[in-house]
């Protein structure tokens, strides 16, 4: 969801709700992976239910990561989303429903921010193309030494849309990827697989809450199911919190800011393409070993407790003294609806609400104090009363002025401080500083110490140099006569180039000054604040999208056809006379076709995806929609200061001219764009051990075309609709595989077919309740959590796994021998303990001199650590021994093999053993034994 910033300000202010997932890595003999069986308890110390992916969150930073080689084709991206798929799984290790959502058609309200997306990400690869190419002609006109331009085609990110050929290939790829699953791997033996592609209209993760709330109102749900959703989005944590469900927990990669990135010009690390000089490669290492190889972690994950959330939720939103019976439901969903004034993906955010400005602790503060006045909640399952919203907003509105100043205030004071720290910066740099040979080397640099050459010419010519400094420099305020002393006659006026100034975008509006609202609205909307009827529109269609998104939430898409008609949101102080407002929207509507949908989002760059004729519509000078496909847009900064931060002004497409224009193309469709331009729906998988696999077999061989209900004994409860599938996956059935470098499956034993969510009347309303029948978690804070915050300068770190009484564990000296003589030893310099007397015997240089009667403790000094050791985290053995009864030895040593070998990815594992996955080379060295 568009809240910038809000999973940091989340995380920072409820620390407990991070927990560190425990992952069981594979065991190597010989370069050949075993398998991990997910069949075992999970070692994280929960068993989870249902897992459900959000697909998209893991399809990108697979076809395209940021921090790693891209894959070299689509095959390659295949594979790479299987082996994240893998990775998750072994994690979670569900035990009733695995659910994998795509993006299907999304609703016209979210179109918009995905055709900003969109061509924004067309037009900033084109300008950084240019960029890169005008900056390698620069550096080799002078002399500068790059590696030849490498001839590849730039992967268009756009064609992760519903409609296009990948997309397609995709889903083929993952029915081929659930079959042989359910036939090799025993985790998934009792597993029931729902597959919805992007053929199925409804974003992702708005796809899984459906299938929860429909599933929530079935007899035979288990109220107390265990949910684990993977996804990054911060709406996933909204989402989770509007079920209502006592167990649910959300799984995502844990973000670490900064990741070193290989210049796009040298390959070379250290500086980005602007900053580059074509200075020859250093060697790496001894024998130029790690030349090629860049300094990637695997990326590990973490897991977010919601009902850790509900738990400091409950503590913060309790009042006393209401003149109604408090319910902690109905103030869940309160804060929820309240989250979205800060930012989501189908409104802009109020001007005077920022997430980084504490603006949802001010928003409840407010509540609190309202809610006295209100008579009651803001919502109730979905619905919003707008008369108690009003009273909020309006109480809002009192301090916008003051807001407004204070932000400048603490902007000018961070630019003040920014100032005084360039300036302290230059004032203390070294005024001569070594280069060649002498030259400072970044810590961590894994190239060893090279022999010196000629030291003593070397050491004259650094002294000749410093002493040519030492006469030429002076005061940057004075000049030099001509013997050398200081002249009054005045300073010499400083370059434009070492101003500590930076250029700041013009803001027009000046919140902070009186007659900011005239300004805004002059500026923004082109129109004069006096004009009432105006302004009361923009707020209508305001109320009318914070309307449209909570019931979004709660019951699902209100209309496909609503969307916010404006770029920029009105004031707080605005929303008066909003209880008389209109909240209710057309029924019926009906989604976009997927090509109807690439017509709508995709810029004329990314075209190619398009059918021919479709295409011509959006560069034919002469078509009816070219205005909707400009070449160039304004940014608009809008208070900002990067660009990605800013407004994309793009003309918003009208949906009756845009279907009159495809009216004229639609048939020139040939048979294979008609049907990827159809709707689909979802797929049901399952294995030859699940229950249902001979209820579903029995359907195929009487050939039964009615839909025919899910029983619900067979399924873990799930209930819903089944329909034979055209391109079933049948046992006896060979399934060919989509990926040239993948088997097909000869002996195939799993079965699908199509499944439908159980059908309710248009106007009935899900009710956000915890069922009866739910059990509530136990509680996990304890008093001293409370105060708990990641912001307050206290160290604090997540812990490991669900169990917080988890004993820590220890290795002795034995273990520490053990690792003395399997620690790699082919880097530049030894292991710390290759090599080396063992630990606390007689002689050991990390040994302290003993005192008389003390025993022999070992000490590991801090400056003693691996060449290597600043990658990832620092290793069990490297930490203080602790003796503690009752250790688990097994975990410890399984996450020893963790640390040792967390740089190692995880291959693609079949029936044939595993698959040839390019590995990077920083993962072929880093792999030593394992016992």
């Amino acid at each position: 969801m568009g809240v910038p910033a809000f999973f940091r300000w989340l995380s920072r202010k409820y620390p407990s709700i991070i927990v560190n997932c425990v992952e069981e890595k594979a065991k190597e003999c010989n370069g050949v992976k075993a398998p991990i069986d997910t069949s075992k308890p999970n070692p994280n110390e929960v068993e989870f239910d249902n897992l459900y992916l959000d697909m998209n969150g893991i399809i990108h930073p697979c076809t395209h990561p940021e921090d790693k080689p891209a894959p070299k084709n689509e095959d390659e991206m295949m594979v790479a989303i299987f082996e994240y798929i893998d990775r998750i799984f072994n994690i979670v290790r569900p035990r009733r429903l695995l659910y994998m959502a795509i993006d299907g058609v999304a609703p016209r309200a979210k179109m918009n921010q995905q055709r900003s997306r969109r061509f924004r990400a067309s037009k900033e690869g084109m300008e950084a193309a240019e960029e890169k190419q005008k900056i390698r002609q620069e550096i080799l006109a002078k002399g500068g030494i790059l590696p030849p331009e490498e001839v590849k085609e730039r992967f268009d990110s756009n064609c992760i849309t519903p409609g296009t050929e990948f997309m397609d290939n995709l889903a083929k790829c993952l029915r081929y990827y659930i079959a042989d699953r359910l036939n090799s791997d025993p985790g998934w033996k009792n597993l029931t697989v729902i597959l919805s592609d992007a053929s199925a209209p409804g974003e992702g993760e708005h796809k899984i809450m459906d299938y929860i709330r429909r599933q929530r109102a079935q007899p035979n749900h288990d109220p107390n199911t265990h949910h684990c959703l993977c996804g990054a989005d911060a709406d996933l944590i909204m989402l989770g919190l509007a079920t209502h469900e006592p167990n649910f927990t959300i799984i995502r990669e844990e973000f670490k800011p900064n990741k070193p990135k290989p210049c796009g010009l040298c390959n070379q690390m250290g500086h980005e393409v602007k900053d580059c000089q074509g200075l020859p490669r250093e060697k790496q290492g001894k024998h130029d070993q790690f030349a090629d190889s860049l300094p990637i972690a695997e990326q590990e994950f973490i897991f977010i407790r919601l009902c850790v959330l509900r738990e400091y939720l409950e503590r913060e939103l309790t009042m006393a003294s209401l003149p109604f019976t408090f319910d902690f439901e109905r103030s869940v969903d309160d804060w929820v609806f309240m989250c979205f004034f800060v930012g989501n993906d189908f409104l802009p955010h109020l001007p005077s609400l920022e997430i980084r400005e504490g603006a949802i602790d001010r928003l409840v503060n407010i509540y609190k104090n309202v809610v006295h006045k209100t008579g009651g909640y803001l919502t109730e399952s979905g619905f919003v009363n707008l008369q108690r919203v009003q009273m909020i907003m309006l109480a809002v509105g009192e301090v916008e002025d003051s807001i407004f100043k204070k932000r400048k205030d603490d902007d000018d004071n961070f630019k003040r401080r920014q100032k005084e720290k360039r300036k302290r910066m230059k004032r203390d740099q070294p005024s001569f500083i070594p280069g060649g040979q002498f030259s400072p080397q970044a810590l961590g640099n894994r190239s060893s110490p090279q022999a010196i050459s000629n030291p003593r010419q070397a050491a004259f010519e650094m002294r000749m140099h410093d002493r040519q400094n030492s006469t030429t420099s002076s005061s940057p305020n004075t000049s030099l006569t001509s013997d050398g002393s200081p002249s009054l006659a005045g300073g010499i006026k400083r370059k434009a180039e070492d101003s500590d100034s930076e250029p700041e975008p013009e803001d027009n509006i000046r919140l902070w000054e009186t007659g900011w609202k005239q300004r805004y609205y002059k500026n923004k909307f082109d129109v004069d604040a006096s004009d009432e009827k105006f302004r009361r529109k923009v707020v209508q269609s305001y109320v009318e999208g914070l309307c449209w998104v909570l019931r979004y939430y709660y019951q699902g898409c209100a209309s496909w056809n609503w969307y916010y008609p404006f770029h920029y949101a009105p004031f707080a102080s605005d929303f008066e006379g909003i209880a008389d407002m209109p909240s209710d929207f057309e029924k019926g509507s009906k989604p976009f076709k997927p090509l109807e949908q690439l017509m709508g989002v995709f810029p004329a760059a990314s075209g190619n995806f398009l059918p021919p004729t479709w295409r011509k519509l959006m560069t034919d000078p002469e078509s009816s929609i070219i205005d909707f496909y400009p070449e160039d847009f304004a940014i608009d900064l809008n208070g900002k200061k990067y660009a990605w931060q800013g407004v994309a002004l793009l003309p918003f497409v009208d949906e009756r001219r845009l279907r009159a224009a495809l009216e004229e193309v639609y048939p020139d469709l040939t048979p294979e764009e008609s049907r990827r331009n159809s709707l689909g729906g979802d797929v049901l998988f399952v294995g030859k051990h699940h229950a249902l696999c001979d209820f579903i077999v029995e359907q195929y061989k009487t050939k039964n075309t009615e839909p025919v209900d899910i029983p619900p004994e067979l399924c873990h409860g799930i209930q819903g609709k089944l329909t034979l599938n055209e391109n079933a996956v049948l046992p006896d059935q060979t399934v060919e595989s989509p990926v040239p470098m993948l088997r097909d499956l000869a002996q195939n034993s799993a079965v699908s077919i199509s499944f439908k969510d159980p059908q309710f009347d248009e106007d009935f309303v899900f009710k956000a309740i915890v069922l009866p029948g739910a059990k509530k978690p136990a509680p996990v804070l304890k008093p001293g959590d409370w105060e708990k915050t990641n912001n307050d300068g206290r160290p604090w770190r997540p812990q490991l796994g669900f169990n917080r009484d988890r004993k820590p564990v220890h290795l002795d000296q034995s273990a520490f021998r053990t690792l003395g003589h399997m620690m790699p030893r082919e880097r530049g310099m030894p292991g710390m303990y290759a090599n080396a007397v063992p630990l606390g015997t007689y002689g050991s240089p990390y040994a302290r001199p003993l005192l008389t009667g003390q025993q022999q403790i070992p000490k590991l000094l801090s400056n003693l650590r691996p060449q290597e050791s600043w990658r990832g985290p620092t290793p069990l053995f490297q930490q203080t021994p602790q003796r503690t009864a009752g250790a688990a030895p097994l975990l410890a040593w399984n996450r020893m093999l963790q640390s040792q070998n967390q740089y190692q990815p995880s291959q693609y594992q079949g029936l044939g053993g595993p698959m040839s996955y390019p590995q990077r080379p920083e993962d072929r060295m880093d792999r030593g034994r394992q016992v």
